[in-house]
C-alpha cells in the first residue's frame, strides 16, 4: 500500500499541520519567488553602490589655480583614505585627514614663473595671498566634489537602467548611490582629523628636506594659522620650482638608461635615504659609486654596507682611497653590487670599466694625500695602455682620483670621478667628458667642520640605449644644516655624438715610489700633496 507525502506547514495559530500533496507547489514557487526577489533586489543595490563609486572617482578631477601654480584635484581609490600633496620631482607629503575608501590627491602641475617671481621678491605679496589661496582651493574642491557627486548619481542610475531596463531598478539604484554618498561623507567628517597638518610623512627627496612646508610642529588648529602656513607651503614650493622653470626642454623617453652617480657617502648614513629617494623618484636603472664609502675602512665599518642591497637595482663600486680591500670585499658581498677593479662589466647594456684607488690612507692626523697627481697619472697611463689593447674600449670609465681618471681620455665618451668633495665637469680636449661628482655623503662628519657644511650632491645621467651616449643630466643638491634647502639642474650634452680622438702621445712621468694597495701607508714619498681628502 502506498504512502501519501505530506508536508508540514505552519498555521496562523502557530499549530503544524501537514500540508496536502496540492499545495506542495505553490508553497516551493513563493519560497523560490522569495528568494529571487531578494536576490535581485540585494544586485540592484550593489549596481548602485558600485556604479556610484566609479562615477565618484572619475568625476572627482578639477584643476584650479592655487598662487602662482595650478593644482590638479583629484578623488582616488584607497583602503585608508588620507590627503596626498604630489611635488614632482620633489617628492609627497601625506596627512591623515581623514578615513575612508576614497583619498584626496593634490597635484601641482604648472607654474607661472612671473607671478612666483613677483612672490619670491616680495613679502608684502606672500601676505596678500593667504587669503586668495584658502578662497582658490575651496573653490577647486567645490568643483571637485559638485561633479563627483553628478556623475556618481548619473552613474548609477545610467549602469542600473542599461542592466536591468528598468526605470524602477535604475531609481533604487540612484537611492543606494545616494546613500552610499551619504554614508561616506559622514565617516570623513566623523574621523576629520584637522591635527593631520601638524604630522605630516614625508616621501622622496622632502623625507630629506621637510622644511619644505615650514615649521609644522607649530601649526595649531586654528583655520587662520593654517591659512598661513598654507601660504608659505606655496611660497617655499614656489621657490623651488622657480629654479627649474628655465630648464632647458629635455624629457628623457621611456627607452632611456638612467644613471645614478655618487660618490663619498663618508659612511653617512643619511646618504642610503637621499639615494633611495632619488632612484625611486627618477626611475633609476643603475647606481655608481665612485669611491670613498667608508672613512677609515676598517673592519667595522663593513656593516655599512649592507645597505647596498636595500637599493634593489645594481650597485657599480670603486674603491677610494678612504675604503680598506675589505671595504671592497663587504660591498662585494652585498648580491646587486658589482665591484670593478681593472675590470670591465656589461650593466644594463652600458659597458663600464672601473679601478680602485691605488692608495689606503684613512689617517686624518696626517697629509694623508702625498701621493701626487703626477704619479697617479702614471698609474692611470699605465692601466689606459692595458685597457686599450683589449680592443674593448668602455662606454664609461670610473676612478675615485680625477688626476687618475684623466688617463682615460680618449678611450671613452664619459670619465667619473669624486675624490674633490665639489662638483663639477669639463671636456677634455679628446672629446671625452670628465664629470667629477661632489659628496653624498656631505663629506661625513668633516663636512661640519666647515663654516658652511658640504652639501650633498648626486647627479641622474641619462643615456640613449642605442648609442649608450650621455645625453643630459640632473644635478641633484641638498644643503644647509638639516638639509634645508633643495636644488634640481638640468644640463644637456650640447654633442652626444661627437667623435671621441685618441690622446695626444707624451710620456708618462716615472713613479717615485709603489702605491700601498690596500695597505695603511707608512712612509710618504718626497712630493707631498696640496691637500686631503
Amino acid at each position: 500500500m502506498s504512502r501519501t507525502p505530506v508536508r508540514t506547514v505552519l498555521t496562523a495559530a502557530g499549530r503544524l499541520r501537514t500540508a496536502p500533496p496540492w499545495l506542495h507547489t505553490p508553497l516551493r514557487r513563493l519560497r523560490t519567488a522569495a528568494t529571487s526577489r531578494w536576490s535581485r533586489l540585494a544586485l540592484v543595490l550593489a549596481v548602485g553602490l558600485l556604479g556610484g563609486y566609479a562615477g565618484l572617482l572619475l568625476g572627482g578631477h578639477a584643476t584650479t589655480p592655487v598662487g602662482p601654480t595650478d593644482v590638479q584635484l583629484s578623488f582616488t581609490p584607497s583602503w585608508g583614505g588620507g590627503t596626498t600633496l604630489k611635488l614632482p620631482p620633489l617628492g609627497a607629503l601625506h596627512l591623515d585627514t581623514h578615513w575612508g575608501p576614497v583619498s584626496l590627491q593634490a597635484r601641482v602641475t604648472d607654474l607661472r614663473p612671473e607671478e612666483a617671481r613677483k612672490l619670491i621678491e616680495n613679502d608684502a605679496e606672500l601676505d596678500r595671498v593667504t587669503d586668495q589661496i584658502a578662497e582658490q582651493i575651496r573653490h577647486g574642491v567645490i568643483v571637485m566634489v559638485a561633479r563627483a557627486i553628478a556623475l556618481a548619481l548619473a552613474s548609477g542610475f545610467v549602469v542600473s537602467l542599461a542592466l536591468f531596463r528598468s526605470w524602477r531598478r535604475a531609481l533604487i539604484s540612484l537611492a543606494a548611490s545616494a546613500t552610499g554618498l551619504v554614508a561616506l561623507a559622514l565617516t570623513a567628517a566623523l574621523t576629520f582629523n584637522p591635527q593631520s597638518v601638524a604630522e605630516p610623512r614625508y616621501t622622496g627627496l622632502m623625507a630629506n628636506a621637510p622644511q619644505v612646508v615650514g615649521d609644522t610642529q607649530s601649526v595649531a588648529a586654528r583655520f587662520s594659522v593654517y591659512r598661513a602656513q598654507l601660504a608659505h607651503l606655496v611660497g617655499n614650493v614656489s621657490k623651488l620650482y622657480a629654479a627649474t622653470s628655465t630648464l632647458p626642454t629635455y624629457e628623457p623617453d621611456p627607452s632611456t638608461l638612467r644613471v645614478l652617480h655618487v660618490s663619498d657617502i663618508h659612511i653617512n648614513p643619511a646618504a642610503w635615504d637621499v639615494i633611495r629617494s632619488v632612484s625611486t623618484q627618477f626611475q633609476v636603472d643603475v647606481i655608481i659609486d665612485s669611491g670613498d664609502l667608508m672613512d677609515h675602512g676598517t673592519k667595522a665599518e663593513d656593516k655599512f654596507a649592507d645597505d647596498i642591497t636595500d637599493l634593489k637595482i645594481p650597485y657599480v663600486y670603486v674603491r677610494g682611497n678612504h675604503d680598506s680591500k675589505n671595504t671592497q670585499k663587504a660591498v662585494a658581498r652585498q648580491k646587486n653590487a658589482i665591484v670593478l677593479d681593472d675590470t670591465t662589466r656589461t650593466v644594463e647594456g652600458l659597458n663600464i670599466y672601473g679601478v680602485g684607488d691605488p692608495r689606503y690612507t684613512p689617517d686624518k692626523s696626517t697629509r694623508d694625500d702625498y701621493v701626487g697627481a703626477d704619479q697617479l697619472r702614471a698609474e692611470g697611463l699605465t692601466l689606459a695602455d692595458r685597457l686599450r689593447s683589449t680592443g674593448r674600449l668602455p662606454d664609461i670609465a670610473v676612478a675615485h682620483d680625477p688626476a687618475e681618471s684623466e688617463a682615460f681620455s680618449g678611450l671613452t665618451p664619459l670619465i667619473l670621478s669624486g675624490h674633490a668633495h665639489t662638483r663639477s665637469t669639463k671636456l677634455l680636449p679628446t672629446g671625452t667628458r670628465l664629470f667629477v661628482q661632489g659628496s653624498t655623503g656631505g663629506a661625513g662628519l668633516r663636512g661640519l667642520e666647515k663654516e658652511q657644511p658640504t652639501p650633498i650632491e648626486l647627479s641622474v645621467l641619462y643615456f640613449s640605449r642605442a648609442s649608450h651616449r650621455l645625453q643630459g643630466w640632473d644635478d641633484l643638491r641638498l644643503g644647509g644644516l638639516g638639509l634645508t634647502s633643495a636644488q634640481i639642474e638640468r644640463h644637456l650634452e650640447p654633442d652626444p655624438d661627437r667623435p671621441i680622438k685618441p690622446p695626444a702621445p707624451s710620456p708618462p712621468p716615472t713613479p717615485t715610489s709603489p702605491f700601498p694597495s690596500g695597505e695603511p701607508s707608512t712612509t710618504p714619498p718626497t712630493s707631498p700633496s696640496t691637500g686631503r681628502r
